[in-house]
């Protein structure tokens, strides 16, 4: 087994490393404490061409692998930019994949080059209230009349609602309990957000205050039938092919954060002197860090393995979720070891491990749950029975 980043991978690392000096722990503290969304940040990676990294090549991106994103996105994590740096661009560096394999041709002309350029915006809207994790039970509803579709209904926890001009969407276009298989009669649009049927309300959360979350209300909103994403009733089908990518997107992130964290913990452990010696010269302070590097380092071994198995057009569920869990928890676990390591210094916003202990919380929560992951590894690897 080849371990080595390709001569290409390195200078991704090393570029997105560079661009991200520009924006240090200040910059993102601000951002977070103003609840602003990080714009000179969005528009320094757009300018790069980073968000169209796996976007093809026809449509104004360079067509490369999972691997590559993930290597970004962990280097944007990584620099202390956190979840509110990789929030802002996660869609656009993936998300399109739906539209990329489904969307016809000229849905695909229209909005994909663009979203490349960063010159569009985008979030996604997929959960519901009453639904939670059972997508399947989202009731937003689009009724086919003539050339458009009316649709009417509620949506949360939208990211970037407030910044974006498009919307992925699903929506029911069959109800739930006129469906022989629940997954069946879903619709998937890219589609203009349209203020005047859209009330955008954000929520006030724990962290990540630079990037919103939303509730939707929808109210009539009209999507013409050229904005559907393949074929009507199988939004859901399209969907399931970015949810692997998806996993290991979000594992990368919570990787580079546990990194910094870890790192920011080592510095302090050296630099902090009580009585009379440097802390992390106490096996109670060094010990819990060497345990988080360990578990960092695992968890990084099974995201590779995961991307490289997407890459090369293999079967990759286990390792994804595996992927997902693994640095979800060893992100969380080396953030609470930062702050603990910094005591009551911690605890105070100026050495910005409090920031990441938020951060890496929410990568244990979204976009699933660790006891989801779990549901999927009993039932699908272990063969035991489903649970719900």
């Amino acid at each position: 087994m080849d371990f080595e980043l390709t001569e290409d991978q390195k200078t991704i690392r090393k570029t997105v490393a560079e661009l991200m000096r520009r924006f240090d722990d200040r910059y993102w503290m601000e951002k977070d404490r103003k609840h602003e969304f990080p714009l000179e940040f969005y528009d320094a990676i757009a300018q790069g061409g980073w968000l169209g990294i796996t976007m093809p090549e026809e449509y104004g991106g360079h067509g490369l692998g999972i691997t590559e994103a993930t290597l970004l996105l962990e280097e944007v994590a990584r620099s202390g930019g956190g979840m509110n740096a990789a929030s802002a661009i996660h869609l656009s560096i993936f998300g399109m994949h739906p539209v990329v394999v489904h969307g016809s041709e000229d849905l695909k002309r229209r909005t994909l080059p663009h979203i490349a350029t960063g010159e569009l915006h985008v979030c996604f809207g997929v959960t519901e209230p009453g639904a939670g994790l059972d997508t399947t039970q989202i009731t937003t509803f689009a009724r086919r009349e003539g050339d458009h579709y009316i649709v009417n209904g509620r949506k949360v926890w939208i990211s970037k609602a407030l910044e974006s001009e498009k919307i992925l969407l699903l929506t029911r276009t069959t109800k739930a309990d006129e469906v022989a298989k629940k997954t069946d009669g879903m619709t998937l649009f890219l589609t203009d957000l349209d203020r005047r049927h859209v009330d955008i309300r954000p929520i006030d959360k724990m962290g990540r205050n630079a990037v919103s979350s939303n509730e939707l209300f929808i109210d009539g909103l009209r999507i013409p039938v050229e904005d559907r994403v393949g074929e009507e009733g199988q939004g859901f089908r399209y969907l399931l092919d970015g949810l692997n990518p998806e996993r290991m997107l979000i594992a990368a992130e919570a990787l580079g954060l546990g990194r910094v964290a870890l790192e920011k913990a080592v510095a302090y452990g050296k630099e902090r002197e009580v009585f009379g010696r440097p802390i992390g010269m106490n096996q109670g302070i060094q010990f819990p860090l060497a345990d988080a590097l360990a578990r960092l380092d695992a968890a990084e071994l099974v995201l590779r393995k995961a991307t490289w198995l997407y890459d090369n057009g293999r079967p990759c569920g286990r390792e994804a979720n595996t992927a997902k869990y693994l640095c979800a928890d060893a992100g969380f676990a080396a953030a609470d070891r930062a702050l603990q390591t910094h005591g009551g210094m911690g605890y105070a916003e100026e050495y910005n491990v409090a920031r990441y202990f938020r951060e890496t919380r929410l990568m244990r929560i979204a976009p699933i749950s660790q006891e989801m992951i779990l549901n999927y590894l009993g039932s699908h690897v272990l063969g035991l029975p489903r649970s719900y």
